[in-house]
């Protein structure tokens, strides 16, 4: 089986959950040989053709265009970064269509040319995406740009079946599904409902609806983001399956602690926008220091939130008890969960969280949001709702206090984690690929 896959994150293209996710996902997919063609957005025309385990962690490439593919084998690259540099593996594409190629295009898109079955419903859904996928944002120009590109790897790609991970991707897989005529599988890591924290942004909201509508199946991270595409999207319960996330340990981590701070160190890990509660975190700091000015918080990741809680940190004159650490690669943030004995996840929506995984993997204790799907898989792990801010900081009093409680719940946490693998979600996502598969060749009969 062959899966045509849209993704906006991949290793080493990572700027959220998301790529690890994706990796994690497709490397436990391939080892039970299901073969993956996957479409980044890179700036050049290529595809990953990921056959075996290995693959993903050297993504070989092809150029669409032959001649452009001759070109590229001939080449000599000292690292594997310089290679995909070389395809265009970066946070920004250097070119952009036209916004009105884009409308023009789409809208060519609507005609009768690839609906051979003239599904109104369906039509009406592509015409719901095409309508919405506008703007001048450079992430929506990014989200066009990709959408129409995938019309290539649509018609000239073999594949069975196609697999779109969240709204930028949908419009990609919605286009592939009309131009083939496969099936199509949404994976929904997070809705707009959750990045916002709120109503956010209506386009995404009728991306994201039509995307879910247009599959054939939702897959679902958690029962809470099942919960939520119920209830906010009306989507059908008989097309939606749970699948939760886990996480591999890369095999050269190193896990030994190696302290940064003498005191007691809490950390924050991940993108500071609302959806995290960044803010609670600063307010939990700012209660927790008062009893224990020895300990140390640290804030790593950035967002839009991040010069605002900057300066409500210096009117707290919380100086350099509380740090903000920017943007971390990998490397930095190994060491980060080396150095720190609390991990928070105060988010106000989290339809899974991955770092907490990753943090308990190094035997940090845990703090964990309720409103979070990774709730819904790990037991060794404090769980408060995002708002009660006097209970975390009191959890977290306790901890320090109690430092044998500290490490052992971190020991415990580990050892769970451990056992919370990709290849059970693999298990569950190829028998979910072969229904969607066995029923759309039914109704080719």
């Amino acid at each position: 089986m062959k899966i045509l896959m849209f993704s906006w994150e991949f290793p080493p293209l990572i700027s959220g959950g998301l790529a690890m996710a994706c990796y994690g996902m497709v490397k436990a997919l391939l080892a039970q040989g299901i073969k993956i063609d996957l479409v980044l957005p890179t700036r050049e025309m290529v595809y990953f053709p990921l056959r075996q385990e290995s693959d993903a962690d050297t993504m070989p490439v092809v150029f669409l265009d032959p001649v452009q593919h001759s070109e590229y084998i001939i080449q000599k690259f000292e690292t594997m970064q310089e290679r995909l540099e070389y395809v265009g593996i970066s946070t920004r594409p250097e070119s952009y269509f036209q916004l009105s190629e884009v409308k023009n295009f789409l809208v060519s898109y609507r005609s009768k040319e690839y609906s051979e079955s003239h599904n109104l419903a369906e039509n009406e859904l592509f015409d719901e995406m095409t309508t919405h996928l506008i703007g001048d944002e450079d992430l929506m120009k990014k989200v066009q740009e990709y959408t129409v590109r995938s019309e290539r790897f649509a018609k000239e790609l073999q594949y069975d079946l196609i697999h779109a991970h969240d709204w930028l991707t949908y419009p990609a897989g919605m286009l592939s599904r009309k131009i083939s005529q496969k099936p199509l599988v949404v994976h929904i890591h997070a809705t707009e409902f959750d990045r916002a924290g709120g109503p956010g942004d209506e386009r995404i909201h009728k991306i994201e609806h039509a995307g879910m509508m247009y599959a054939n199946l939702v897959i679902a991270v958690s029962q809470y983001t099942a919960q939520m595409i119920m209830s906010r999207y009306r989507i059908d319960t008989g097309k939606i399956r749970i699948v939760h996330n886990a996480f591999s340990m890369p095999e050269d981590a190193v896990y030994a602690k190696k302290r940064i701070f003498k005191g007691p160190t809490v950390l924050f890990l991940g993108r500071i926008t609302l959806q995290k509660g960044p803010d609670y975190f600063l307010d939990v700091a700012a209660r927790v220091l008062e009893q224990h000015p020895d300990a140390r918080f640290i804030m790593a990741g950035t967002g839009d939130m991040a010069r605002r809680l900057l300066r409500r940190s210096a009117e707290l004159r919380l100086r350099n008890k509380f740090l903000f650490s920017g943007f971390l690669n990998r490397k930095q943030v190994e060491r980060i969960l080396r150095a720190s004995d609390i991990y928070v996840l105060p988010s106000v929506s989290e339809p899974f969280g991955i770092a907490p995984l990753e943090a308990m993997a190094y035997g940090i204790t845990a703090i964990i949001s309720k409103q979070s799907g990774v709730a819904e898989v790990v037991n060794h792990a404090f769980k408060v709702d995002y708002w009660d801010v006097d209970l975390m900081a009191d959890t977290i009093n306790h901890l320090i206090e109690h430092p044998e409680l500290c490490r052992k719940m971190g020991l415990d946490g580990k050892n769970e984690v451990n056992r919370i693998q990709w290849n059970e979600a693999a298990e569950k996502i190829r028998p979910l690929y072969s229904q969607v598969l066995a029923q759309y060749l039914k109704e080719q009969e």
